[in-house]
């Protein structure tokens, strides 16, 4: 059964990249997908929530790689400059790689976000992982890393859709001086 779910969600994800959410009904997903309606409707009830799917499955495709830099054996200090940019890549690419499904995400952000919620407590548990390791090692000065791992993953989130769109480039802010910025204040603050 999960298997021809994972296919719904998959044969979906496409459409709604190529034709978008609003352009893809339930038939074009069930004759795409050479399923049935009936088969389809055994696994969502509506086009809403088979998008709710795409979205989710798209979170957790992008968690997996996120948790490969955990147990990476380098310093907290160079695991947390790394997650930051392999996150802010890895999203962009997410929304990059669904076509209008950007459009989408962009038009509807509230809707994403409540299905992201999931992602989100996977993400916190990572930054407390990392935040953990600096403090072992004497590397970061984090007095409650439960609030820490918030803090960072919060301020990373505002980060996502002007990166997303681009805005640092148009404003002719390279990826490496973003990057010094972001070690800035995360690391050093903003306090002289």
């Amino acid at each position: 059964m999960s298997k021809t779910r994972d296919m719904l969600v998959d044969v979906a994800r496409q459409l709604f990249a190529r034709e978008g959410v609003e352009n893809t009904t339930m038939n074009d997903i069930a004759k795409a997908s050479k399923k049935g309606r009936r088969t389809l409707y055994t696994y969502f009830k509506s086009k809403n929530e088979i998008y709710d799917a795409v979205v989710e499955s798209e979170l957790a495709h992008l968690v997996v790689g996120l948790h490969t830099v955990v147990p990476q054996n380098i310093a907290a200090d160079e695991k947390l400059v790394k997650y930051v940019f392999r996150r802010m890549d890895a999203i962009k690419d997410v929304v990059f790689r669904n076509g209008t499904l950007r459009a989408e995400f962009f038009r509807d952000i509230w809707r994403v976000e409540q299905v992201r919620k999931q992602f989100d407590a996977q993400e916190i548990e990572i930054l407390k992982k990392i935040l953990t390791q600096g403090v072992n090692e004497g590397i970061f000065n984090v007095p409650n890393v439960e609030v820490g791992a918030l803090v960072i993953h919060y301020s990373l989130r505002g980060l996502d859709v002007p990166y997303i769109r681009g805005v640092f480039s148009e404003l002719g802010i390279t990826r490496l001086t973003l990057r010094d910025y972001i070690l800035s204040i995360v690391f050093n603050g903003i306090k002289k």
